[in-house]
């Protein structure tokens, strides 16, 4: 049985509020299932994005459950996934490029046993020399290279966000935390982008992306940390306020990243995993970004 399952067994204050947290964000997500099957068409984009989310949210959910295990599990599942829609758009050996990116996953992996702060270290320089490879080179194929390690280095602060204090319930639930906030700011930047946006902040990068719909998800992750951060009791109220400023530009960041190297390569999505969000990819742009800003900010 997981830690976090045997706490909520026992009946811990906070990981019943996680507990609950979670369920609300369910209901949340039926709410809003229930409204897209009312008022849009079938097939529409939105109600695509709206209902893929639950495919996206119970694999959180039992990544949790599943602690410690479950988010290292979670962690490899997106790598593996990332590698498998990159190497559709590798257009040299194919095979070099998986066994290059396998080996490093491989190699973080085992590190990250021993040491959580020595695999980010790994991840992070391989990520710098080959950022200034590509610099040199500017070849597709380096730039695929550079997203999956861009990945791999983002990925690395999730055991170690598990790992930042000695309370296996607190570090659960600035994860869950973590997900709602990108996940919610992800949301309600395209929807309110959808109803409101007028003004590109960078169409030649990312049409869709607006001025209205980055307000939009500063406005929902601001209103997100302050009611979920405490009434998990997570921070005061300042701090959950940066924490969300922060972190939804990051979100947006992050995005616009993994839109430009789209752009470079001609693609609209990664892949059609997930139907309405592309490919595993497209959704976990924002993610790579968020998970270690959310880490040194709570660290430094």
């Amino acid at each position: 049985m997981s830690d976090f399952s045997v706490y909520l067994l026992a009946g811990s204050a906070l990981a019943t509020r996680i507990w609950l947290a979670m369920l609300l964000l369910y209901g949340v997500l039926a709410l809003a299932s229930l409204g897209a099957g009312r008022w849009t068409a079938p097939g529409s984009t939105l109600r695509q994005q709206i209902n893929a989310w639950w495919r996206i949210f119970p694999l959180v959910s039992a990544s949790m459950l599943l602690h410690p295990v479950g988010p290292v599990l979670l962690s490899l599942l997106i790598a593996v996934l990332a590698l498998r829609e990159l190497s559709l758009h590798y257009t040299g050996p194919r095979r070099r490029f998986q066994w290059l990116c396998a080996a490093v996953l491989l190699l973080q992996t085992a590190l990250a046993w021993y040491s959580t702060a020595l695999a980010t270290v790994l991840m992070l320089a391989l990520l710098l020399a080959q950022a200034v490879y590509f610099g040199l080179r500017r070849r597709p194929a380096q730039m695929l290279v550079l997203l999956f390690l861009l990945l791999g280095a983002g990925l690395s602060f999730l055991p170690r966000l598990l790992q930042r204090t000695p309370s296996v319930e607190l570090n659960l639930a600035w994860f869950f935390y973590l997900f709602a906030i990108t996940a919610l700011n992800d949301i309600a930047q395209f929807v309110s982008g959808k109803c409101f946006g007028r003004h590109r902040i960078a169409a030649r990068i990312s049409p869709n992306k607006t001025w209205q719909g980055l307000l939009g998800g500063v406005l929902a992750s601001l209103a997100v940390s302050a009611a979920l951060g405490r009434y998990l009791q997570l921070a005061d109220l300042p701090q959950l306020l940066l924490l969300a400023l922060l972190l939804s530009l990051a979100g947006f960041a992050g995005d616009l990243v993994f839109s430009a190297a789209k752009r470079r390569l001609g693609i609209k999505d990664f892949s059609q995993l997930i139907p309405g969000h592309g490919g595993i990819l497209d959704r976990v742009d924002s993610l790579v970004l968020t998970a270690p800003l959310l880490y040194l900010g709570l660290t430094l």
